[in-house]
């Protein structure tokens, strides 16, 4: 047995998932290396995101009507979530197990644990930030705004349900919401804030994660592709790569939707979808809100990030690409002015947009903990559009289980093995 002091790991996957779990397995004392296929997080779904950190969103993806949703938003391109029809025995299989999901039983189980992932990931963000990780934490909290009685019932609703479970949450007329965030003109029928939401600078994060890890001894190698794996027995001794075989004791793959066809020859099954999102960041917005936000009934994310201003949407569930899709940024520049009336379209020309692919597995959970078939492969991807928000719970949680200890939250429900191996 290797001692964990000594132990060396290759981490798959240069996002914040996998930056997360080597600044946590760093600090243990092991060897780390990170293979990122990429030099410049330019089709990272960690950069360009909302950057929100989010105990509101206790409720998966897949969840009662959101089956019936896509299937009617389907036929309008400019909708929130929009399925891409295309001739392909997984997306099928995974819109099977989508739908078999989205139950209420499964909400039932799955808030408890995703409150307290999100709880546990919001104290360790608090803690990076007092430890000198730059990320522009700010603890402000999050607004849905909703311009309907119908979004106002859903979201009132939702806040009941949240403070069941000790999610602090507060339902605002249009005046009361005006009061807290007055920085910002609305018009709105009213909202429900989450005082213990945050939200942070994605980009600072991820170049300040990546300076400490490399401070603490840790090896980051860019634009290395993963092309096999070595296996003797039931274990893995070496990654092969474009830059030569890597070998090591334990081996964590993070490398979000691209991880299911990375261990096919493992015989392996990850369940993932690209769900591809969209933003258009203001670099100096006619108005600055204090408070992100989510407009409800558009769901577009509204994130202040230094001097600009983000918003992001969509979940676009189709082909493992990067193209932009003019139609699904039309849908979320068309909602805006409509919730934040001082804005207009034609402020975002020239805006260059920015796309990533969420990796998004059917019952809307992440992946976490070992594999049965494979004694030193961890597996932690599959968090849609909680990845940021996630991330740091998540490597606590790898570290944990790479090093043999109790995890602190139980991830049974998060198995990488439960569709099958």
């Amino acid at each position: 047995m290797v001692a964990a002091s000594r132990k060396k790991i290759v981490i798959v996957g240069g996002g914040i998932i996998g930056l997360s779990t080597a600044y946590a397995v760093l600090k243990e004392g092991a060897s780390v290396t990170i293979v990122d296929r990429i030099s410049d997080h330019g089709d990272n779904c960690s950069i360009g995101n909302a950057g929100m950190i989010v105990p509101s969103h206790f409720i998966p993806l897949a969840a009662p009507g959101a089956f019936s949703n896509a299937i009617k938003w389907m036929l309008d391109p400019e909708s929130p979530f929009h399925v891409q029809p295309r001739m392909s025995w997984d997306l099928m299989k995974w819109g099977l197990r989508f739908y078999l999901a989205a139950t209420e039983k499964q909400v039932e189980q799955a808030a408890p644990l995703l409150r307290d992932l999100s709880f546990a990931s919001r104290d360790l963000y608090i803690q990076w930030s007092e430890s000198g990780i730059d990320c522009s934490l700010a603890k402000k909290g999050l607004l849905m705004l909703c311009k309907t009685e119908h979004a106002m019932t859903d979201e009132a609703d939702v806040a009941r349900r949240a403070r069941d479970l000790g999610v602090p949450a507060q339902t605002l007329s249009a005046a009361e919401t005006s009061a807290l965030d007055p920085n910002v003109t609305m018009d709105i029928l009213g909202s429900v804030y989450y005082p213990k939401d945050c939200h942070l600078d994605p980009s600072q994060l991820l170049t300040s994660l990546k300076e400490k890890i490399v401070a603490l001894g840790g090896k980051i190698l860019t634009d290395c592709l993963v092309t096999g794996w070595k296996t003797k027995g039931q274990s893995l001794y070496a990654l092969e790569t474009n830059q030569g075989e890597i070998e090591a004791d334990e081996f964590v793959l993070s490398a979000g939707v691209y991880s299911d066809g990375l261990v096919r020859t493992l015989k392996l099954q990850l369940p993932l979808q690209p769900g591809k999102g969209y933003s258009l960041t203001l670099p100096n917005p006619i108005e600055q809100p204090n408070v992100c936000s989510i407009l409800c009934e558009a769901k577009v994310a509204v994130t202040p990030i230094g001097t600009g201003l983000r918003f992001g949407g969509t979940m676009q569930i189709g082909e493992l690409n990067q193209s932009i899709d003019p139609r699904r940024i039309h849908g979320i520049l068309k909602n805006i002015p409509e919730y934040m009336p001082r804005f207009r379209v034609q402020h975002f020309d020239g805006i260059q947009p920015w796309c990533g692919l969420r990796p998004v597995s059917p019952d809307g959970l992440p992946y976490i903990g070992r594999t049965k078939a494979w004694k030193n492969l961890t597996i932690a991807t599959g968090h849609a559009m909680m990845g940021l928000s996630l991330g740091p719970v998540t490597g606590e949680l790898v570290n944990q289980v790479l090093h043999g200890k109790p995890t602190k939250i139980n991830i049974e429900r998060l198995s990488p093995d439960r569709y099958g191996s």
